[in-house]
């Protein structure tokens, strides 16, 4: 069952996602030991291995704003973290897409750290209050990309299946 490791609020930087003073790291390999580097706690969870594969971030409105850096997907996707927030900001979902970054948009969540979620591609029940919120759901090609884990494996897998046997 997922649990939220980690919310936030609205309006959140890629820069808090992946502050820019690590810009010169860019392969998807190293960058998620840099993954909310400035909230020594968490990003100290994440490093030390303590934070489950499919673990939830919460966010509000505007989730991933700012800098169009791609480095704050993939150090996020690294960690095998599910992101559900209100809102995307329009480079941060598009990069999301295409690197397979686990996204949910869920305009009405409620939910804290340490809240257990089921998520399912209708809606979101918080196990620990009861409550259910309906979930906004992707258009299906963007859907269709990120079912596949991303742009380059949802261009191979076409690509075969046109060239076939």
């Amino acid at each position: 069952m997922p649990k939220v490791v980690l919310k936030v609020g609205d309006d959140v930087s890629t820069d808090v996602i992946y502050p820019g003073r690590f810009m010169a790291t860019v392969l998807p390999t190293e960058t998620p030991q840099f993954a909310f580097a400035d909230d020594a706690n968490f990003n100290g969870k994440l490093k030390a291995k303590q934070v489950p594969p499919g673990s939830v971030v919460v966010g509000g409105r505007n989730f991933g704003c700012g800098s169009s850096r791609e480095q704050a997907v993939s150090c996020l996707k690294g960690h095998d973290l599910v992101i559900v927030a209100k809102s995307f900001a329009r480079i941060f979902l598009q990069n999301g897409i295409n690197l397979g970054l686990r996204m949910v948009v869920c305009p009405e969540l409620e939910a804290s750290e340490g809240d257990d979620l089921e998520i399912t591609a209708e809606a979101i029940r918080n196990l620990t209050s009861g409550k259910v919120f309906p979930v906004e759901p992707m258009p299906r090609s963007r859907q269709a990309i990120l079912d596949a884990g991303g742009l380059i494996p949802y261009t191979r897998e076409r690509l075969l299946r046109r060239s076939g046997p």
